[in-house]
């Protein structure tokens, strides 16, 4: 029904990242480097109307499993855009069926999320657009200059980029 929103946020928080990255290291953005801590999960719109009774659910409306998915949006949910709130009840409807892992790397985009100021956030929808306007080929060179990026900066810096935090199974 509404599994594209959980894909498309998933591609908005890995690409939008590097693309965010690439595209201020290439020059190619004014911008800082703590805008590009992630992608925004709802850098997509929708056709979702404003009137959909599901877009403006407030917080008491939710249910107790997507409260506590969505638990580091409370501050800040019933401030949301309706897409936004239709994009994260996607994410909550989803996340029962995704693996422990998905279900970390879920928790932790949406902490990030959170923090992000509406000026960040508006950045990293606009780089995600511009990333998306890119040829194949050239979003193929910025992943792979972002993994080269990422390699050299855990190297500086003395940790594991591929390790997240998870326990080893």
């Amino acid at each position: 029904m509404r599994n594209h929103s959980f894909i498309l946020g998933s591609v908005v928080l890995s690409l939008g990242v590097a693309a965010s990255a690439l595209l201020v290291q290439a020059g190619d953005l004014n911008s800082r480097p703590a805008l590009l801590a992630m992608a925004d999960i709802g850098a997509i719109k929708n056709d979702l109307s404003p009137d959909d009774p599901a877009a403006n659910v407030t917080w008491a409306q939710l249910t107790d499993q997507q409260r506590l998915v969505l638990a580091p949006l409370k501050g800040e949910w019933d401030t949301l855009r309706p897409w936004q709130r239709e994009k994260m009840l996607d994410i909550a409807h989803q996340y029962p069926k995704m693996d422990a892992q998905k279900q970390q790397r879920v928790q932790k985009q949406l902490v990030k999320w959170s923090r992000m100021t509406p000026y960040e956030r508006e950045n990293a929808r606009k780089r995600y657009q511009q990333f998306q306007s890119l040829s194949p080929e050239k979003k193929e060179v910025l992943r792979k200059q972002w993994k080269e990026h990422q390699r050299k900066a855990a190297a500086s810096e003395g940790y594991d980029p591929e390790f997240d935090g998870a326990e080893p199974n």
